[in-house]
């Protein structure tokens, strides 16, 4: 098989507390046999310590393949992640967000139908199979299955989990797609432009999900899950190409 390299993009705003770990955890999970890994961190005008945590990890890690870029002004999750698709160099590109949500281990499982040739992109579930998956917020949990109805009755898709945190895609593909959601409409743009691109070959996958509560640093909110409502809508019945 041929080497293939993983970009994996981090995008993080106020993530002290966590980005050295996840950092870590992320260069050390051992990938599939032939696969290579980059990560890219973007940090989103974070207002703590986040910057000067990864400065000083990539001070201890200098023989690794790892880049910090720096916005000079908070912008939102969907922006940092526009930065990081540029950036990257890889053949196939992960979003790994910078709390302790998702579980790199996973990333085999993501990458199996990638690798195997069957999928361009590769979407984790939270809601199927048997790995681990924190109970936390009854109105979270129906909020994220009404999207995702929403957005696979509008795309013609049948995810389990659209807004979930893990989506693998082929980078040329993904590199292709213009995108504007600066806040966490990244989730429902992406997939509304993805399942128009003909051919397009979408796996899902079970992963695993650690999530955290708002005192441990969660940030999405109600008025995000109004926003991706829209941008559902918005993606889905724009026509021209992008």
């Amino acid at each position: 098989m041929k080497q293939a390299t993983l970009s994996i993009v981090i995008p993080a705003y106020n993530e002290e507390r966590t980005i050295a770990e996840v950092t870590r955890r992320v260069w050390e999970t051992p990938l599939q046999e032939n696969v290579t890994r980059e990560i890219i961190i973007v940090d989103d005008g974070s207002k703590d310590a986040t910057v000067k945590v990864v400065k000083e990890f990539l001070n201890q890690n200098n023989d690794k393949n790892i880049r910090l870029i720096e916005c000079e002004k908070n912008r939102g999750k969907g922006a940092a992640i526009r930065e990081g698709i540029k950036q990257a160099n890889g053949k196939w590109i992960i979003i790994q967000d910078a709390d302790m949500e998702y579980d790199p281990r996973d990333y085999n499982i993501l990458l199996q139908p990638a690798l195997e040739g069957y999928a361009d992109v590769v979407y984790g579930s939270r809601f199927v199979g048997g790995n681990p998956h924190r109970i936390l917020f009854f109105w979270h949990s129906i909020g994220n299955k009404f999207l995702t109805f929403i957005s696979n009755a509008f795309s013609n898709l049948n995810l389990s989990d659209m807004e979930t945190g893990y989506k693998l895609f082929r980078a040329d593909i993904l590199k292709s797609i213009e995108l504007k959601e600066n806040r966490f409409g990244f989730e429902t743009e992406v997939t509304a432009k993805i399942a128009r691109i003909p051919g397009i070959r979408i796996y899902e996958v079970g992963i695993a999900y650690y999530g955290r509560t708002y005192a441990e640093g969660k940030k999405i909110k109600a008025k995000d899950g109004f926003r991706a409502l829209y941008t559902i809508v918005k993606y889905n019945l724009q026509r021209k190409k992008f």
